[in-house]
């Protein structure tokens, strides 16, 4: 039984360690010979390969997956093969044959099947510096600015409120009504209290708006950025502490509301006090979202009309209702004029095209930081060997499969005759490498850096004319 179960354990490493082999084998057959037109994830020149030998597999055509590698026109040729019959028409550009064993195949289709995870790196450093690069966030000025209007606006009705709710106090405390009812009660409490306690909140209201230690706001001097930026700076703990002011107003406000409706029972009467009806929390707040009429006193708001003996009461309208209507016309006029009259706010779309200029920016400062700026518009010959030799290295890896490794063409045309598809400039060269065409050449921008295309352009036009494929394409090079 030791050692059967030795065998077996020896067996299962063989085999694991084999399947290790293949994956790699197949991860270098794959880049040699398919990645220039196919892709692992995605199609492109050609379909994508993934779960491809399972899908011949479950039409009955595994073996021939294999002659559809090694000689795909015999194969569409004989007619025996529905699925080739499907994917002739994928692309304009037929297959080449490839010079590959059964064996490589399925080392091929392995590795697309299970390919290996890429490994984690735990730092991203830069090639020309080891130094950690610090992130510092910088505030959106303009989104501040525009939430800076809305709190000094709250702040001005909270302040508004307060100034009412104090002087009711005040007419109240003075008022001969409340100092005869007071009398009479022979109330004992000290009024002086009430004084402190009005003096307390105008000392805590005056600190908070005399107090300049954390609200420090910047107005920007003409010149003084190359970029635009408001009128007013107000940074990130502007707000905060402009949130905190609001906050104290309301407990304030809270506090000077409970202040008035404690005074008020002070001087009810006793039969005041015994009409009224003191109803839970939840009954108050009931009433207070709903506005509902007692059912004893639901006669006062009959209606006259009257049909099959069900008659009509006039209840108003939910006061929570209310509320929200009134608070969507304070929206819709906050909106009209944040984003079309001041339009201190930007549009979906004018976001959209801000962000968009902004990572266009960003990535041209990057490229030229790395001197990768060229394009189809800038490119230019190489004639430098060590530049040239980099542009060879870089076709023998990519573009051998369609154009043969002298350029004299494949699948693809002949590059080194006159006669040129898109032109013969190094710029429609450039362009048509890093673009690719409707007619099978693959985009190549997702795979080269812009350097990398114009080292591969430049060797494309530094090819001596071979003997090859028929001419194609109407434009002459001179």
């Amino acid at each position: 039984m030791k050692k059967l179960f030795i065998k077996a354990t020896v067996l299962i490493g063989l085999s694991f360690g084999s399947f290790t082999t293949q994956a790699q084998d197949g991860e270098a057959l794959f880049k040699s010979k398919c990645n220039t037109c196919h892709l692992l994830d995605k199609a492109s020149t050609g379909p994508m390969l993934k779960g491809v030998k399972q899908k011949w597999t479950d039409a009955g055509e595994a073996e021939m997956l294999y002659q559809w590698v090694q000689n795909s026109t015999g194969l569409i040729g004989t007619g025996k093969s529905k699925m080739a019959n499907e994917i002739k028409g994928f692309s304009p550009m037929e297959m080449p044959a490839q010079q590959v064993t059964n064996e490589e195949i399925d080392a091929i289709l392995s590795y697309v099947d299970n390919p290996p995870a890429a490994p984690e790196t735990a730092t991203t450093t830069t090639s020309d510096t080891s130094v950690p690069v610090e992130v510092k966030m910088k505030p959106n000025y303009k989104e501040n600015l525009s939430t800076f209007y809305l709190l000094i606006g709250t702040i001005a009705g909270l302040l508004i409120t307060i100034i009412i709710l104090s002087q009711s106090i005040l007419n109240l405390v003075k008022s001969d009504y409340f100092k005869n009812r007071l009398a009479a009660k022979k109330d004992k409490e000290d009024k002086g209290g009430l004084t402190s306690t009005a003096l307390s909140i105008l000392l805590i209201v005056g600190a908070i708006m005399l107090s300049n230690s954390s609200f420090a706001l910047t107005f920007s001097a003409p010149g003084e950025s190359t970029e635009p930026s408001p009128w007013l700076k107000v940074e990130n703990s502007d707000i905060y502490f402009l949130v905190v002011i609001n906050i104290i107003l309301l407990g304030i406000i809270v506090y000077l509301k409970s202040m008035f409706n404690k005074l008020v029972a002070l001087v009810k009467t006793e039969k005041q006090k015994e009409k009224e009806v003191v109803a839970a929390p939840l009954k108050k707040i009931n009433q207070v979202l709903t506005d509902v009429v007692p059912i004893e006193e639901e006669h006062k708001i009959l209606l006259d009309h009257e049909y099959d003996g069900i008659r009509e009461l006039d209840n108003n309208l939910p006061p929570w209702w209310v509320w929200g209507f009134f608070a969507t016309i304070v929206f819709a006029i906050i909106y009209l004029f944040n984003y079309h009259i001041f339009e201190t706010g930007d549009l979906q779309y004018k976001a959209y095209d801000k962000e968009m200029k902004k990572a266009d920016a960003e990535v041209k400062a990057y490229l030229s930081k790395m001197a990768m700026n060229v394009d189809e518009t800038n490119v230019t010959l190489l004639t430098d060997g060590g530049e040239i030799a980099k542009g060879k290295a870089l076709f023998d890896a990519n573009c051998v499969a369609c154009h043969n490794s002298k350029g004299e063409g494949n699948i693809g045309p002949n590059l080194t005759d006159k006669n040129w598809i898109y032109g013969f400039d190094i710029k429609e060269v450039f362009k048509t490498i890093k673009l690719g065409t409707a007619n099978g050449m693959p985009e190549h921008n997702s795979k080269f850096n812009p350097i990398q295309l114009q080292q591969v352009a430049s060797y494309v036009l530094s090819l001596p004319e071979t003997k090859g494929k028929a001419p194609q394409g109407e434009i002459l090079e001179k």
